[in-house]
């Protein structure tokens, strides 16, 4: 095994095939999840970032080989300095625009695509590991970041359902009805940490709406038990958990 990693760490044509693919396909792995969640960079997105980083940090190789060998005459004569390391360090500040743009500002003060762009990140990285040839780093990354993306959501979502903290956006006819609101909180034995008012148009009418940040009593109240007993008041239009 140990002879097999040291030839594929040579620098030539067949390794050079052996990285781009090993970076297309660990990227598309991370990539084929988030498709399949429709999330705005998904399985091309991805493949396209591992290969760019791969052929990042290959072409500042090829261009140490070259500058040690072909181009060592004039590298003398010129007195030339290389640092490879500036190559990884520009896609990853390259990434960070690419990062940023998958980031967008949802209704109610939601922030969507953080885990997108992080993801972003993490499959940059790796491809950055395919082309310098540290194999072993690429197989168990690209298996801790498919179990963090695609194995912890669900749970990361049920433990949040658990939890006593909840928020969520309520619509409701005028800004009297959120006497009635509160009313059924109060009768839940919930404490209203933060709430904020905000105005909704649906088919050209207006309507109040606000983003209530509640913790629930020790008693057996799930968040769906609130949910539902806000949403049978008559004055109540829509109300949605928000969940991040």
């Amino acid at each position: 095994m140990n002879t097999v990693f040291q030839y594929l760490r040579e620098f030539h044509f067949p390794t050079v095939i052996f990285r781009l693919v090993l970076a297309m396909i660990s990227s598309g792995i991370i990539g084929y999840g988030r498709t399949r969640r429709s999330k705005t960079a998904g399985f091309r997105t991805y493949m396209l970032t591992g290969i760019g980083a791969s052929m990042s940090v290959m072409l500042a190789l090829y261009e140490y080989e070259m500058m040690n060998t072909v181009w060592a005459d004039t590298v003398a004569s010129v007195g030339l300095k290389f640092d490879a390391s500036r190559f990884s360090a520009a896609v990853i500040g390259g990434i960070g625009f690419i990062a940023a743009g998958s980031i967008i500002s949802g209704a109610h003060q939601q922030v969507k695509g953080l885990t997108t762009a992080t993801g972003l990140f993490a499959s940059v990285c790796m491809g950055i590991a395919c082309g310098a040839g540290f194999y072993e780093c690429v197989i168990f990354s690209c298996v801790l970041i498919v179990i963090a993306l695609n194995v912890m959501q669900p749970l990361e979502r049920r433990y949040k359902r658990r939890c006593r903290n909840i928020t969520f956006s309520v619509e409701f006819e005028k800004i009297e009805n959120v006497s009635e609101i509160t009313n059924v909180i109060k009768a839940k034995n919930a404490e209203i940490q933060d709430i904020e008012f905000e105005r909704v148009t649906k088919e050209g009418d207006e309507y109040p709406s606000a983003i209530m940040n509640l913790r629930l009593s020790k008693e057996n109240v799930s968040h769906s038990d609130m949910l539902s007993s806000i949403a049978e008041l008559d004055s109540v239009i829509a109300i949605e958990e928000l969940i991040s």
